[in-house]
């Protein structure tokens, strides 16, 4: 009987312990769906609060398309009335003159005159198109905002799984899209700072840095057509880009906007067509100077790999190394401050073929190579200024894109 009331008074206990556990149990149970319900409320208002945004945004660029449109058309259609009546009037004058006697001296002196002053008529003014650079952009900008938007949401979307990129994680922070007003989008030539680098995790002694650029459309030469922040293509008519300080204007070149100052950098370039050369320059370089210094490699202030459609070049301070190695669709660029080293890749199926390190390495006695020497001489000293990436499009069917990274690229460079 004892051990029975103790066995009932346990049993008893266990059930006012499961009580308890039970009550806590429902507790939690409401508080998850409590917080999940209000978390839902939150994302579906600040999801609606984007898509006004967003809608605000769509409905301020195709207004402008249309007052571009309008204004250009005004012109244009009123430049093409002008022209019309104008020839309307020389031919009438002119069958006037035809039809007039030749016997009738003064009549034929009369008509002629006319067909003069008409001729001397003033011509009409030079169409203006001002805001034809913007109105063209709309969809450039429009593409910018896409691709933010793009990398935002799958940054945050590995942040919520718990996951970076390829074992790196993100350095920097993305600025609040939504908290931007629409105004704010209008006509922007670049989007807000969006994923500029990610580094690999801190402890390595050499950490590798993936480096996302995007071209500058304030530097770029007129020759040179920006496709987004990424492509850049030279073509044979000028684009009226508005006046800048740092434009090119010698020569067909675009630098990215970011700047390089310590660290190092990996970035990777598609060569799609043209002879193309891809490099760094400092960022105080002036960039209108004469074609044959203002080029990448052709002074001590910047140096490039060029694909010249037979081989690679390699340039600095106007002197060029040849290299003997096939094609490759896309360079990586590997720029180390810490060893002042500038390396090219080739890169293949995330294979890295070295194509060209332009470093400080002192000559073995007897031997000499002028490019290796210029090396030794001057190249430290271009790692006293903050650089930009550069790209020279030479040929007029030169094109280039700014390629997305392969991790396995990224993951070599780690592990040097």
């Amino acid at each position: 009987q004892a051990q029975q009331a103790k066995f009932l008074s346990d049993v008893e206990n266990e059930l006012e312990e499961l009580a308890v556990t039970i009550a806590q149990a429902k507790k939690m149970v409401e508080l998850i769906k409590g917080a999940a319900t209000k978390e839902r409320e939150r994302f579906e208002k600040l999801f609606a609060e984007a898509s006004e945004v967003l809608a605000a945004f769509q409905k301020e660029v195709a207004g402008f398309i249309e007052d571009g449109e309008r204004f250009m058309l005004g012109e244009a259609e009123a430049d093409l009335r002008w022209k019309e009546e104008r020839r309307a009037k020389l031919a009438q004058c002119k069958q006037n003159l035809e039809n007039v006697p030749s016997t009738d001296t003064i009549y034929f002196l009369q008509e002629f005159q006319a067909l003069k002053v008409a001729m001397e008529e003033n011509l009409s003014p030079a169409l203006s198109f001002q805001n034809e650079l913007n109105f063209t952009k709309c969809t450039q900008g429009v593409s910018a905002v896409k691709d933010v938007l793009s990398a935002a949401c799958k940054k945050q979307w590995d942040h919520l799984q718990g996951k970076g990129i390829d074992g790196l994680k993100f350095q920097e922070t993305e600025e609040g899209l939504c908290s931007r007003s629409p105004s704010a989008w209008r006509l922007s030539r670049q989007p807000p700072s969006s994923l500029r680098r990610w580094a690999m995790p801190a402890g390595l002694m050499a950490p590798a840095i993936a480096f996302i650029i995007d071209l500058d459309s304030d530097t770029a030469d007129k020759f040179i057509q920006l496709f987004g922040t990424k492509g850049a293509k030279r073509v044979l008519c000028p684009i009226p880009y508005p006046e800048s300080p740092t434009r090119f204007i010698n020569c067909e070149q675009v630098l990215g906007e970011n700047l390089m100052n310590r660290g190092n950098y990996y970035w990777e370039v598609e060569l799609i067509d043209g002879w193309v050369s891809i490099g760094v320059i400092a960022e105080d370089f002036n960039p209108q100077v004469s074609y044959n210094y203002s080029r990448l490699g052709r002074n001590e202030k910047s140096c490039c790999l060029q694909w010249n459609g037979q081989n690679y070049v390699a340039w600095f301070g106007g002197c060029k190394s040849v290299i003997q190695q096939p094609f490759f669709h896309t360079i990586g660029v590997f720029l180390e401050y810490s060893e002042r080293a500038l390396t090219f890749y080739g890169v293949k199926d995330s294979k890295m073929t070295c194509l060209q390190q332009l470093k400080v390495s002192h000559l073995a006695k007897g031997q000499f190579d002028p490019f290796q020497n210029k090396i030794n001489q001057q190249f430290a000293s271009l790692f006293l200024y903050k650089l930009k990436p550069a790209f020279f499009l030479e040929s007029v069917d030169a094109h280039l894109q700014i390629g997305p990274l392969k991790k396995d690229c990224v993951s070599v460079l780690k592990r040097r």
